[in-house]
């Protein structure tokens, strides 16, 4: 079940990362087949602005993945649920508001 859970986790973020990324690069076409001038444009957001918050959220999806793969490594090596640091059973109500979770509360 925990596996079913960070595979349909991995999934999302990994469909997110792609949509990110698809609307990333349009952005940058957009921007290179336009001589507009974005950063005096009092009417909306810079296209600087749209690039460095598109960049963040692919990070952070990018992000994700990796750290749901981990988890992943940690079901199949049998740690997945023990805090790395202090050895102890990470509490079912962290692991249920983040799956990933490495650290139980008191070393988080």
């Amino acid at each position: 079940m925990v596996r079913d859970e960070l595979m349909r986790l991995r999934e999302r973020a990994e469909a997110e990362a792609v949509t990110l990324a698809r609307d990333l690069e349009a952005l940058f076409a957009a921007s290179r087949d336009s001589n507009a001038d974005d950063e005096h444009d009092p009417e909306g957001a810079t296209i600087g602005f749209e690039r460095a918050q598109l960049t963040a959220l692919l990070a952070a999806s990018r992000e994700r993945i990796a750290e749901v793969d981990d988890a992943l490594g940690r079901v199949d090596a049998g740690t997945y649920g023990v805090c790395e640091r202090c050895g102890q059973v990470i509490a079912g109500e962290r692991l249920a508001a983040r799956p990933f979770a490495r650290h139980c509360m008191a070393c988080a």
